[in-house]
């Protein structure tokens, strides 16, 4: 099911998520990788103000390239998002509703997402170009010697993702995998 949703989300737009749906998220959201957590996780854990409000707001791991002539960022594709799982938990008990990337999640942060009422979103890999496109601004808000680590500001219109792990715990990859031996396509 294709839905359409703002960022940053509100408890109840969150709520109808579920594994599997196709989602266009349109509104602010922020990028940080692996150091840009790092950094984050350091202030937090010494009571310093972090550089962005976590509360309702989504995460997309990514570090676009330079961009193009014309453009707001270069291409924008996802990173594994199993790299920023140590510190997730802790984020998303500090308000983080969403997070985008590829690849697995720990039980740890599954555990948190339904704690927190959260949902983990998938950008497809290899798309970064294409993703780019629903890019209409991007400004470097902290950490700006981190080069393409730094944490940024996008403003994106209909940006394609995938609900992975919703609010009660479905994950899309476990169902799929289930789907798949129950059918007895793996003979």
């Amino acid at each position: 099911m294709n839905k359409y949703i703002k960022a940053p989300m509100k408890k109840e737009d969150i709520q109808t998520l579920k594994a599997g749906d196709y989602v266009y998220i349109t509104g602010i959201i922020y990028t940080a990788r692996d150091a840009a957590h790092k950094r984050m996780y350091e202030a937090m854990k010494e009571n310093r103000e972090l550089p962005l409000t976590l509360e309702g707001n989504i995460i997309y791991y990514m570090g676009p390239s330079p961009a193009r002539e014309g453009r707001p960022i270069g291409s924008a594709g996802p990173t594994t998002s199993s790299r920023m799982d140590k510190y997730t938990p802790d984020f998303l008990d500090l308000g983080l509703k969403g997070m985008i990337g590829k690849g697995k999640r720990s039980e740890a942060v599954k555990n948190a997402i339904v704690r927190n009422e959260a949902v983990y979103f998938a950008a497809v890999g290899g798309a970064g170009a294409l993703l780019s496109r629903s890019v209409k601004s991007s400004k470097v808000i902290a950490y700006d010697d981190l080069g393409t680590e730094a944490i940024r500001e996008l403003y994106v219109e209909n940006f394609p993702v995938i609900v992975v792990i919703d609010t009660e715990g479905n994950n899309l990859y476990e169902s799929v995998v289930q789907q798949h031996q129950q059918t007895g396509s793996d003979k």
